[in-house]
């Protein structure tokens, strides 16, 4: 059902495509000059939804339509399970659906944060003649998360041990499930949003916060959605993705987007990579890839720096970029301070400013 609670000038529909009933916000006319500027379509992260676009999408330039889907197993779009075996591949096919049910003219601008950030890399090397410009929220690296350890994306061990849906916070994924809005514990949703989501120092407007924890709670949890399925390992720390699930979807096993330097040269959409530099989720030494934590000993038994560092994910993304303009294309890095994991968020200014030079360019 279509929400009734959104910021003004935010429409909130459901689309019944052939794959799902997709869920998915709306600013600016969907006709007449709107469609004649472009359409931009923001693409939200793990354990997230198109709530946290909200703010940015009714303050695009006159002209422009905004899209923010809610992915399957998010916010109030239909829950269905996620071949993990796929990678990013159930996402970016339910996206096509869309698209084509709205009838959207192409190319678009994809934004897309965090995991979301990945789903944006894997439709524009689908489909590059479709997207107009890649905007790289605090993305995902081109080599998922968890279990590699170079810039290359060099796998830790051969099964992949160390990433997947194994590794979900049992607290947190159970405060998930049981739509927990309070404020106790570690790992506690709410906590979680307020620590790790944005640099700590950020104070949320009150009710903003809450519509953000809502879209939190409105993911699916289990073996076929958020973490996923595991496998058992004899490498460290003893669990291997599965087959099913978001968190498997991600893995390096499934996921690797590298492959977006060999889009054709012509083909190349310019990539604006958007990070805030105390993000603490998508970097160098993330407190959530189990590398990290086990050089902080709150994982037993860590092999060391040689077998499994913590994964380089801005360095890899780097890496990745540059081949990407070696090959043809151009990227621009863009650092925001005292800025965490949700730029557009916590800088909505800054963040405005940089999309819309996107969109004049």
């Amino acid at each position: 059902m279509p929400r009734d609670d959104t910021l003004a000038g935010i429409e909130s529909h459901v689309a019944d495509t052939d794959r799902l009933e997709t869920h998915y916000l709306e600013a600016g006319a969907p006709d007449g000059a709107a469609e004649a500027d472009g359409t931009v379509v923001f693409i939200h992260g793990n354990v997230s939804s198109s709530r946290f676009f909200e703010d940015v999408m009714r303050e695009l330039p006159a002209g422009y339509r905004a899209i923010a889907p809610d992915l399957r197993g998010y916010g109030d779009s239909e829950t269905k399970p996620i071949d993990a075996t796929d990678g990013l591949r159930d996402f970016e096919a339910d996206l096509r659906a869309l698209f084509s049910e709205l009838d959207l003219e192409e190319p678009v601008t994809l934004v897309g944060w965090s995991n979301g950030g990945g789903v944006a890399m894997r439709y524009a090397i689908d489909n590059p003649e479709a997207v107009d410009s890649l905007v790289l929220v605090n993305p995902l690296s081109p080599y998922g998360f968890g279990g590699t350890k170079d810039e290359e994306g060099t796998p830790c061990f051969d099964d992949y041990a160390g990433s997947g849906g194994g590794l979900g916070n049992e607290g947190f994924v159970a405060g998930l499930a049981e739509r927990d809005r309070g404020e106790e514990g570690q790992s506690s949703p709410r906590k979680v949003l307020r620590t790790f989501y944005v640099d700590p120092s950020y104070v949320f407007d009150e009710e903003r916060e809450e519509s953000y924890l809502t879209g939190m709670l409105d993911t699916a949890t289990g073996d076929e959605h958020y973490p996923g399925d595991a496998v058992e390992s004899e490498n460290w720390p003893g669990v291997a993705p599965g087959e099913r699930g978001v968190n498997n979807a991600i893995s390096p096993k499934y996921c690797d987007l590298a492959a977006i330097t060999d889009i054709d040269p012509g083909e190349k959409p310019p990539v604006l990579w958007i990070r805030g530099d105390s993000d603490q989720i998508v970097s160098n030494e993330s407190v959530f890839d189990v590398g990290t934590l086990g050089r902080m000993g709150q994982v037993p038994d860590w092999p060391g720096e040689d077998v499994f560092p913590p994964q380089p994910m801005v360095d890899q993304t780097r890496a990745v970029l540059e081949d990407y303009a070696d090959a043809g294309g151009e990227f621009e890095e863009v650092v925001f301070g005292n800025t965490g994991h949700a730029p557009h968020i916590e800088v909505p200014g800054d963040f405005r400013d940089e999309l819309e030079g996107v969109l004049d360019g």
